[in-house]
């Protein structure tokens, strides 16, 4: 063994343990590892930097531009509708998140595709009276099992595609990773609904369910636009849908007048407002339901046509904002923000919201472009909560964003243009049609994962170039030599995964790939399945929180301990071992 390799691996050590240990952010240590490497000279200076320019790297933040882009838009959001459902059993209920998070997992980033339906199970958690931990450990594992169906379903299968062009000369396309992802997320998603929720911990099923973003009750206004189904009808007639909600309806504003009573029996005319009462995403998500307006104080200024943002903010003792209105401080001609609503120690009021006398302690809820809100609630001197901001749905444009993406994937497809300039037009065209503004399009991504993937390339490339994979490669060869290619592969996947179970996935495929590689030219066989298996087993982390963030993301709101996942993880992963080998060799003979 040589210097160079020694240092290389004992470098590897070292990102290993640092990242396990985990109190270093990830993204510094592996950029702390690069520095070394390239000060010790076992990396040479001029490929320092190569992998913030790789292909891996940059489809994987266009991915995620994407996937926000889809999330404004509203393209996913009318599978509430047929997910969110009370009465349903908790396997029924499960069977379906998991179906749908998988399904949007193959299509988005994994990640977003839990976001996006996290907020739905707590809020169905909530309703039905049950534990959230019992269906959203599930709904994790359901997101992960689905990104591996596609090609930009999850990182790894990126890396290892990228990977493949540049051993080859050839990437694996979209959909090579269909067959075998689409084979383990059917027999995992079957494991989590019917047996698998049953093995999570008693302490953990006692947790309580947890609804982000509910800060305060807010008293709104929203706009009837014109032919909108609900004028000649009640107010009434809006109950249901609104208790649906958790928003309640507390009466109707006309020619700029409250009219009297709770107005619930009058009839809703053309330019009327509905008087809304609930907390900022409950109301949000009502105005999109009901096919409403986000009310403004002048409808020509087209506020709904931008990407905005709803952000609560706290009105202290001797801020300019107080002892004043909207209407009086001219908020939308001076600042372009609107005042939605006022939450004032849950007390009602009947004056219209914008012209309601702000008292210190108010919470208001403004809206508008991110960065013009910031400015407006500093000139008021209001002051913003922390995690208290909300993306506004531009629904209109949910065909649209569609369009744009299945264009752009359909290119890649055919051979029109590469994966990442497919990609990088879909954006483009978002940033046009404001789908995602400006700042958004660097807010959406994840900067830490693309600098510890463009920190490892390099040390994996060295590590590749000075011989370290074929060393370890030929390792694993010795120890199984006895064994036939399948079982080799099994064992491959079953140390990538235990890898992949406490490295972030992306590392853990970096690192697997070239041995995959050398793994299948030491025993003389097609690559292929190896590295199919690799990507297979680098997703699949399921024993603990930290080796997949969508696991990470769910163990405060479900109230997990570190030693929950294992529970029902490690019969998931024996599934996936089970059911992906003999798929693996079916379509990817050796």
């Amino acid at each position: 063994m040589t210097f160079e390799q020694m240092f290389l691996f004992g470098l590897l050590g070292a990102v290993f343990a640092m990242l396990v240990w985990g109190r270093v952010r990830y993204d510094l240590v592996a950029f702390g590892a690069l520095v070394i490497g390239v000060a010790a000279g076992v990396i040479p200076p001029e490929e320092a930097f190569v992998g913030f320019g790789h292909e891996a790297v940059v489809i994987i933040a266009l991915v995620l531009i994407v996937s926000r882009a889809m999330m404004n838009s509203g393209a996913v959001e009318f599978i509430a509708q047929y997910v969110v459902d009370k009465g349903r059993s908790l396997s029924a209920h499960i069977g379906i998140m998991a179906v749908v998070g998988a399904a949007l997992s193959a299509i988005i980033n994994n990640v977003a595709a839990l976001v996006i339906l996290m907020n739905l199970d707590l809020e169905t958690a909530r309703k039905a009276e049950r534990p959230v931990s019992l269906s959203l450990m599930p709904l994790s594992f359901a997101t992960i099992l689905g990104g591996m169906i596609t090609l930009i379903g999850t990182p790894p299968n990126i890396v290892i595609a990228q990977y493949r062009d540049r051993a080859f000369g050839e990437p694996f396309s979209m959909f090579d990773f269909s067959p075998v992802g689409l084979i383990c997320a059917v027999a995992g998603i079957a494991f989590v609904a019917t047996v698998g929720w049953r093995f999570i911990p008693q302490h953990a099923q006692k947790a309580t369910p947890i609804v982000e973003g509910t800060g305060g009750i807010f008293v709104a206004e929203a706009d009837v636009p014109e032919e909108s189904e609900w004028i000649g009808k009640t107010p009434r007639d809006m109950v249901d849908m609104a208790g649906e909600q958790d928003v309640t309806i507390l009466g109707l504003v006309r020619n700029g007048r409250r009219l009297p009573g709770f107005a619930l029996s009058d009839e809703i005319r053309e330019s009327d407002r509905l008087v809304l009462e609930g907390d900022p995403k409950a109301i949000e998500a009502f105005i999109g339901a009901a096919k409403l307006e986000i009310a403004s104080e002048n409808k020509d200024e087209g506020l709904t046509s931008k990407s905005l943002s709803l952000v609560e903010t706290i009105v202290p003792d001797g801020a300019r904002a107080v002892g004043r209105t909207a209407d009086g401080m001219r908020l939308l001609t001076r600042q372009g923000v609107s005042l939605l609503g006022i939450s004032r120690q849950g007390k009602r009021f009947r004056e219209r919201v914008r012209g309601v006398q702000i008292r210190p302690g108010d919470v208001l809820l403004l809206i508008g472009p991110a960065s013009r809100v910031s400015q407006a609630a500093e000139w008021m001197g209001v002051l913003p909560l922390a995690e208290r901001s909300h993306t506004v749905i531009q629904r209109g444009k949910a065909l649209l964003a569609i369009g744009i993406f299945v264009a752009a994937i359909a290119a890649a497809v055919i051979g029109f243009v590469p994966l990442a300039i497919g990609l990088a037009a879909a954006v483009g065209f978002y940033a046009i049609f404001n789908i995602v503004g400006p700042r958004e399009v660097y807010d959406s991504v994840e900067w830490p994962v693309i600098v510890l993937l463009a920190s490892l390339i390099p040390i994996g490339l060295a590590l590749e170039d000075s011989g370290g994979t074929a060393l370890i490669a030929n390792a694993i060869v010795a120890q199984t030599s006895f064994l036939p290619a399948w079982a080799i592969l099994a064992v491959l996947m079953i140390v990538t995964m235990t890898l992949s179970d406490f490295l972030n996935n992306v590392a853990t495929a970096l690192i697997a790939a070239p041995i995959a590689v050398g793994v299948a030219n030491s025993i003389e066989v097609s690559p292929d399945p190896f590295l199919m298996g690799v990507a297979v087993a680098a997703s699949c982390a399921f024993l603990t929180p930290i080796g997949h963030k969508n696991n990470t993301i769910i163990m405060g709101p479900g109230g997990y301990r570190f030693g929950d996942y294992w529970r029902m993880g490690l019969p998931l992963e024996a599934i996936i071992i089970a059911v992906s080998v003999p798929a693996i060799l079916f379509f990817w003979p050796l």
